[in-house]
């Protein structure tokens, strides 16, 4: 009984010691609280830069709270009080008890740009140590933007624990900034530049041109090359990027005119609606992705694989309505389909504006298709790469159905010689009906697809109709590997020429190229053959 009684004794004053020695070590940083209080924003930089110093487990709270306009002093100076959740009340910042008298005059303490970053700096350097890597990563970026060289002692530290590759590379960058602002030895301050040379990214870049400016003599020739050497890295990945954003643009416009060029090429018709089967298409996106969410929430992700074939289906079929009822009965009057067509179109325009509204509708990306990644010094979206993929499948699946399916056997009969391919007994008709719905029906998966980069609104297909037209035109009308080509050549030209020219003038710039070319190939670049062609 005596030794029970002994060991709680024991371990009663051990947890009234620990107890002791906390409430010190926050008492021992009460100054440097109540100094955020008083003085200017440079003497309040320096005191959160001691807080962060300080090592303290409190000082992360603390900062936090004066983020977020929590913290309150007496204007003429005195102690740091926290705001408390009722109106009027406060808190002791460092125990959050009650404070039942604090003083009538308090103020909130007041923040700049500079103070915020210090904080934002601060925070990072007390996260540095985080057992969680990406809290880690992320304040090793945040030191990167400062590089404070009060920080270099607890980035040693850090660097000689961490284990991750590319926490640990971030680190050393900031290292190498620092010992730049330091007094550090020649060689030291030439690793460190070859530290942040071998980022070879814009960050590093501007880092380096900074340190050119004030950088001894014997470094600056380094600094120099280390800079001309990631301009050359830069502009050659400027180039890859350019390439990229145009097969992106690229793969949209092959999503909106390959329809047309199978309408256009089998049929002859100037089908100026077929935005708006795109428009279709994406409002069927949205239809979908609503009732799946207010049906079966845990499907939302999957919500395209939905949307995919119903687009096409409900697309396909106001084509084969579209061209049953006003199509067929103009056939050989390329004017009045035109002007037919595009009274459908405005027609359209307004009914989804009557049942849907004027405005845009929101269509959400899916997990699998949201953030960015990057590549080399390659960046792009998630939504982006997957379009690439939907409009290579697309193009694939149709290159089959054309080249080893009957109906696509009798799509290129009628398109070579209509009237032999009637005289053979294809049911010219009916196969005009179907091919117009099949155009339509990818026209609706192509508004599926934009619902995921684009506004979905009434006029979502007017964006992209006339690109569609010149691409058809441009590559051959009616040839699939002609429309390939000239959605690819024309995506890359736009964004080559975009910053030069700007978005508008290099349109039209590629519009009086297309001009000029069509000139010389009246059949753009793949012409179809044919006896009945001409």
């Amino acid at each position: 009984m005596y030794r029970a009684i002994q060991t709680f004794l024991v371990a009663l004053c051990l947890l009234v010691s620990c107890l002791a020695t906390g409430l010190r070590a926050q008492e021992d940083i009460r100054p440097l609280v109540d100094a955020l209080g008083v003085g200017n924003f440079p003497q309040k930089v320096e005191a959160v830069n001691a807080l962060a110093a300080s090592g303290n487990p409190k000082v992360a709270e603390i900062l936090q709270n004066l983020s977020d306009g929590k913290l309150f002093a007496p204007k003429s100076g005195g102690p740091v009080f926290l705001e408390g959740e009722a109106s009027g009340s406060y808190l002791d910042v460092l125990t959050g008890a009650a404070i039942g008298d604090a003083p009538g005059n308090l103020a909130k303490i007041r923040l700049n740009n500079s103070l915020r970053g210090a904080i934002s700096a601060a925070m990072s350097q007390l996260t540095l140590l985080s057992p969680d890597r990406s809290a880690r990563l992320a304040a090793a970026n945040d030191l990167l933007k400062d590089a404070n060289p009060e920080n270099l002692d607890l980035l040693n530290s850090a660097l000689a624990e961490e284990k991750d590759a590319e926490v640990k590379s971030t680190m050393e960058a900031v290292r190498a900034v620092i010992l730049l602002k330091t007094d550090a030895s020649f060689e030291d301050k030439k690793a460190a530049i070859d530290t942040i040379a071998a980022r070879g990214n814009r960050d590093a870049l501007t880092i380096l041109t900074a340190a050119a400016a004030t950088a001894p003599d014997e470094l600056r020739p380094g600094i120099e090359e280390s800079i001309r050497s990631i301009n050359r890295s830069l502009a050659l990945w400027d180039v890859a990027q350019n390439i990229w954003y145009g097969l992106s643009l690229g793969s949209v416009l092959l999503l909106a005119a390959i329809g047309l060029a199978i309408t256009f090429g089998v049929m002859g018709v100037i089908n100026m609606a077929h935005g708006e089967m795109v428009m279709l298409g994406a409002y069927t996106t949205y239809v979908v992705q609503q009732t799946v969410q207010a049906v079966a929430p845990g499907l939302v992700d999957y919500s395209l694989a939905f949307a995919v074939p119903m687009a096409f289906l409900f697309t396909g079929l106001v084509g084969v309505g579209i061209e049953r009822g006003i199509i067929r009965w103009l056939y050989g009057r390329p004017l009045e389909t035109l002007l037919a067509t595009w009274g459908l179109s405005l027609i359209l325009q307004q009914t989804i504006r009557t049942i849907f509204g004027p405005t845009n509708r929101q269509v959400d990306n899916p997990s699998w298709m949201s953030g960015t990644f990057e590549v080399g010094g390659l960046a792009s979206t998630w939504n982006r790469l997957w379009i690439i993929v939907f409009a290579i499948s697309v193009f694939i699946a149709l290159l089959l159905l054309l080249k080893r399916s009957k109906f696509g056997l009798q799509m290129r009969a009628v398109t070579q010689n209509r009237r032999m391919a009637s005289s053979m007994g294809i049911r010219t008709p009916w196969v005009d009906a179907l091919t117009f719905g099949l155009g339509s029906g990818i026209a609706g998966m192509a508004g599926v697809a934009l619902s995921q980069i684009d506004n979905v609104s009434p006029n979502l297909g007017q964006n992209y109709i006339i690109d569609s037209f010149m691409v058809v035109v441009f590559g051959g009308v009616g040839n699939l590997w002609g429309t390939l080509v000239g959605a690819l050549t024309l995506g890359i030209a736009n964004k080559f020429l975009e910053p030069y020219a700007g978005a508008v003038l290099g349109k039209i710039v590629i519009l009086i190229c297309i001009i000029l070319f069509i000139q010389r190939r009246p059949r753009g670049l793949f012409a179809l053959k044919g006896r009945a062609i001409e």
